[in-house]
């Protein structure tokens, strides 16, 4: 734990010193302003009617008009959109030391190699969380810009609830794309994986058996399905846990027994 406390701080340094954190930044900050401007649109009929493609766009991601499918919106994003962008994070955090050929400087280090993967594990969910707490943030003041109709302070907090849970398994499903990134030695084979995924996720969640696919729970749970948070059962949760248990501890046993070199 000791030497966590160590590696922490430099795993962080450099990080923020990368284009990751402007770049992911952006790339979710489209949340907000793409949901604002789909009820925007549906809230101006003349508009829509003017606008014709993207007003059925529109309908279709948000349906209405109100604080419901706008809260909705944001959290169906998340679990899609934070798919690609926290793998993404993930594969540069631990694809980079291979890419950039500095992983083994990085082992020469009087630090265990157990507590290296604890801290790039630990920097990409405190990273991925701030962004998705501040894409929720964004996405509050947007519409109220925009002043969509029904707004309360209990649909908010029961908005934010579901948010937060599909943002936190969606972050979860991270581990896994650190094993790939440490097997594959850089980018291309964990950013591959998260793609696959995805696909593969869209097909087994038409199947009916979307709710045992860890990568199509966090979409469940935001209720893309139709069911809202119903449709998520405790296995499925369970599922996503063991999924994530096993990328880290996997991630863990490759850093401490592969040839590094």
């Amino acid at each position: 734990m000791g030497e966590a406390k160590v590696s922490f701080p430099v795993e962080s340094r450099k990080f923020m010193r990368s284009r990751v954190p402007v770049l992911t930044l952006l790339a979710l900050m489209f949340i907000p302003f793409i949901g604002g401007l789909f009820m925007f649109i549906l809230k101006d009929p003349e508009m829509a009617l003017r606008l014709g493609i993207i007003t059925t766009k529109a309908q279709l991601a948000g349906g209405t008009a109100d604080w419901p499918s706008y809260l909705g919106l944001l959290a169906q994003a998340i679990s899609v959109g934070g798919l690609i962008v926290f793998g993404f994070v993930t594969s540069w955090v631990f694809g980079r030391e291979y890419s950039d050929r500095t992983i083994t400087d990085l082992l020469a280090l009087p630090v265990s190699r157990t507590a290296i993967v604890l801290s790039k594990f630990l920097l990409v969910f405190l990273w991925s969380l701030f962004l998705s707490l501040l894409v929720f943030g964004a996405g509050l003041l947007i519409g109220r810009a925009v002043d969509i109709p029904g707004f309360s302070a209990g649909l908010v907090t029961q908005g934010f609830s579901v948010y937060l849970v599909c943002a936190v398994l969606t972050i979860l499903l991270s581990s896994p794309v650190a094993l790939f990134a440490s097997i594959g030695r850089g980018y291309l084979s964990p950013l591959g994986f998260v793609i696959f995924t995805m696909m593969l996720a869209q097909i087994v969640a038409v199947t009916g058996y979307g709710h045992l696919f860890p990568w199509a729970v966090p979409a469940l749970a935001s209720g893309a399905a139709g069911g809202g948070t119903a449709a998520l059962g405790a296995i499925s949760v369970v599922i996503v846990l063991l999924t994530s248990i096993a990328g880290l501890y996997g991630t863990i046993f490759w850093w401490n027994h592969a040839d590094q070199s």
